[in-house]
């Protein structure tokens, strides 16, 4: 019989001797074994099943996670947090190589994947999510553009964790939670070679999909030894048809490419490390969408069309020089300066915003935007363990980030949004206690935050309005508090937690539709910060075969930002929200091959149609996702051969029913679907063979975003992909 270890926090599940079905992530003791787990190719024998258990009780007390901004083991922290390792990322990509799926079957509060280039309607807990890469951020909060999803390939992430709820531990941005992806590093001494091929179909014309990659590892031995790992990929994918073989819409990734290396030296107790990620991904240049009908339930289509400017694109560098000193002063330093450039070109299109009678006939120009954002910074830590009394533990540390972040025209050399200049400095400073079973930490993080745009001139179409330039500032404490008890040994533990995340409004939505003359940036811009508290209970129960686990929350913030789209067009408003929300994670070992697994999540989000009005409006689903209950189930049926199948459930949805936002009819109806999927591996003597079918079952359905959307139109009416199905090898010497 499969051993748990004794539970110590909520949202941990079973530790277990195989590798993580998907649904469980949430738990984290059963997370910190997967991670274990994915070091090894799936196991063969008893002996191989025990020496990857063994390995998972040490990994509890090595898990870096987000939360805490160094090695803490996970049950400590008071939170909902949510590692997805190696292994999980490596079976969801033989059924979808979609990052945000990825999220939405691994944790509880993510709502449902757009599957496009765009992650408009992709939220964590009814709020926006701080993405970044190895502590790196990609998010660009100046100006949400929808386009940060896509910025690096699944075969270089060791892991990606997940911190639900706002925290200011990262900085600006979190007001839903921090999704951090952590990029490999060599685990084996010597030189390592490993080889990917992936083909996928849908069975129709310009269904084809492929994948090659290649990556190179090496670790010499010792105390002042040497790791490098490089790795270089290239996929492809055709445009695809729903469940009815209909093509898709156009908007969606057709090509990708990534080249990462990652160097590391130890010099004793100090290391300097080195990564840069060069990342971009294609959309179709080839390919037009083809209006559906919402009224008849006909969804958007494409065709093949001969265009005159290039595909949409995202182009993502990303670079940290890192060092850290394990016996500096008694604690652990880590001093990290990173650099990431961002470029999202979207298609171009006759957009009215964009016509101009000085250049062409108003109704025949054509342009595209791109959003830029060139990011540098300094993060820097020192965590002091047993600081004058047994238990307590000093964090203290300082983040620089500098944003220049603007919205150009490509085709006419116009800026649609002015560059904007920010910069913010935030000292921190963090304490926890440990007295046996219980853990207590509180924090306090000072931004200090300073915007400044040069004068400008507005477009067209908002009447070429001069825009005086001008400085703003702002100041913000935010907090977290928490507390995390384990009731001995019986297996149950319990946290509370109060943590506060923050956030700037959409600074480029408000400047770049000014219309009224004799405006200036001090007038329009408002730099208070997006505050959000989070307040959170959670209960947890493991024993030998079963686990599970459940939390509470309530997220408010009093000044929160929700556009209301009108005419294609976005108008930002500081409007009080309010999500509570429920979630829930368990697991059970039916046998010893096979283990059941699931994940529920419920989100209730509340807000006003505008400032100083009732809060009597539902949250829209540009922000909140539906109810969704996610199964799934592994079955070790061969010493190398597994298999997983997963369903997800997405329930029906109607909210501000025959309410309005001025003129705009804000009525939201989504009908539901539920899907299956299915992923097969078997570690043959020639490498690992794997076959993934995604929506086993072809359904058809129109994804949630696009059917819920009350803004939406028969422009992008989108349906979800119908069954496609990838067979993959992978050869490790």
């Amino acid at each position: 019989m499969t051993q748990f270890a004794p539970s110590r926090r909520p949202r941990r599940a079973a530790r277990s001797r195989r590798p993580l079905p998907c649904a469980t992530l949430g738990l984290a003791t059963l997370l910190t074994a997967g991670m274990a787990g994915a070091q090894n190719e799936p196991a063969a024998s008893s002996t191989a099943l025990e020496a990857a258990d063994a390995t998972s009780k040490d990994a509890l007390e090595r898990v870096v996670v987000t939360a805490t901004r160094g090695a803490k083991a996970v049950e400590k922290i008071p939170g909902a947090i949510s590692i997805i390792a190696r292994d999980e990322i490596e079976r969801q990509t033989l059924v979808s190589e979609d990052p945000s799926q990825l999220l939405s079957l691994a944790v509880p509060g993510y709502s449902p994947s757009r599957q496009k280039l765009s992650s408009f309607g992709e939220s964590l807990r009814g709020r926006s999510a701080l993405l970044l890469l190895d502590g790196i951020p990609q998010t660009n909060p100046l100006r949400a553009g929808g386009r940060e999803g896509y910025f690096a390939d699944p075969m270089i992430v060791e892991r990606i964790e997940v911190v639900s709820g706002a925290s200011a531990v990262q900085g600006m941005g979190a007001t839903g939670g921090i999704i951090n992806t952590i990029t490999r590093s060599p685990k084996q001494v010597g030189t390592r070679h490993s080889l990917q091929l992936k083909f996928g179909t849908q069975g129709h014309e310009d269904t084809q999909s492929w994948k090659a990659g290649y990556m190179l590892s090496h670790k010499s031995e010792g105390a002042d030894g040497f790791d490098a790992l490089a790795y270089l990929g290239t996929r492809r994918q055709g445009i695809g048809v729903d469940g009815d073989g209909r093509p898709l819409g156009a908007e969606s990734l057709h090509k990708s490419a990534d080249v990462f290396l990652k160097l590391g030296k130890d010099f004793g107790a100090q290391r300097v490390q080195l990564m840069v990620n060069q990342y971009q991904a294609d959309g179709f240049s080839d390919w037009s969408d083809v209006p559906g009908d919402r009224l008849t339930g006909r969804p958007t289509s494409a065709k093949r069309v001969h265009r005159n400017f290039g595909a949409p694109r995202n182009q993502v560098r990303s670079a940290s020089l890192e060092w850290t000193h394990a016996d500096l002063g008694g604690g652990h330093a880590s001093l990290q300066l990173f650099k990431q450039d961002f470029k999202a070109s979207l298609t171009g299109t006759i957009f009215n915003v964009f016509q101009d009678a000085a250049i062409a006939p108003v109704g025949t120009l054509v342009d595209r935007s791109e959003l830029r954002a060139d990011k540098w910074g300094l993060r820097s830590s020192w965590v002091r363990p047993d600081l004058g009394l047994l238990g307590l533990e000093l964090s203290v540390g300082v983040d620089v980030l500098n944003d220049i972040s603007s919205q150009p025209l490509l085709m006419t050399e116009r800026f649609w949004m002015p560059p904007l200049k920010y910069r913010s400095i935030a000292p921190f400073t963090q304490l926890e206690y440990e007295l046996g079973n219980l853990t207590l930490r509180g924090g306090l993080r000072d931004e200090r935050s300073r915007l400044r745009v040069d004068t400008f001139k507005t477009l067209a179409f908002y009447g070429h309005r001069e825009v005086t330039g001008g400085e703003r500032e702002a100041d913000k404490l935010v907090k977290s508090l928490g507390g995390v008890w384990r009731f001995g040994k019986s297996g149950w533990s319990a946290f509370a937690s109060y943590n506060e995340g923050f956030g700037p409004t959409d600074v480029g939505v408000v400047l770049r539709a000014v219309r009224a003359a004799g405006q200036s940036v001090n007038k329009l811009v408002d730099l208070q910060a997006v505050v959000t508290d989070n307040r959170e209970l959670g209960l947890a129960w493991r024993g030998k075969t079963a686990a599970f686990s459940t939390s509470v929350y309530r997220s408010h913030s009093e000044l929160g930002t929700q556009t209301i789209v009108s005419n294609g067009l976005g108008v930002v408003q500081r409007v009080p929200i309010t999500v509570n929300g429920f979630e829930f994670s368990g697991e059970w070992q039916a046998l010893r091959d096979l283990r059941l697994n699931a994940i529920y999540s419920q989100t209730r989000g509340r807000t006003a149609a505008g400032p100083k009005l009732p809060m009597d409006l539902d949250l829209g689903a540009r922000a909140q996702g539906p109810d969704k209950l996610v199964l799934a189930g592994q079955w070790q049926f061969a010493p190398a051969m597994s298999a997983q199948l997963t369903a997800q459930h997405f329930r029906p949805r109607d909210a501000n029913v025959g309410k309005r936002a001025g003129a705009v009819k804000l009525d939201e109806h989504f009908k539901g679907y539920t899907l299956l999927d299915l992923s097969a591996r078997w570690a043959s003597p020639w490498g690992e063979l794997s076959l993934g079918v995604e929506n086993l079952l072809d359904r058809q359905y129109i994804t949630y975003y696009s059917e819920a959307n009350y803004a939406g139109t028969n422009e992008d009416y989108y349906a979800g992909r119908g069954r496609s199905l990838s067979l993959s090898w992978r050869r490790d010497f």
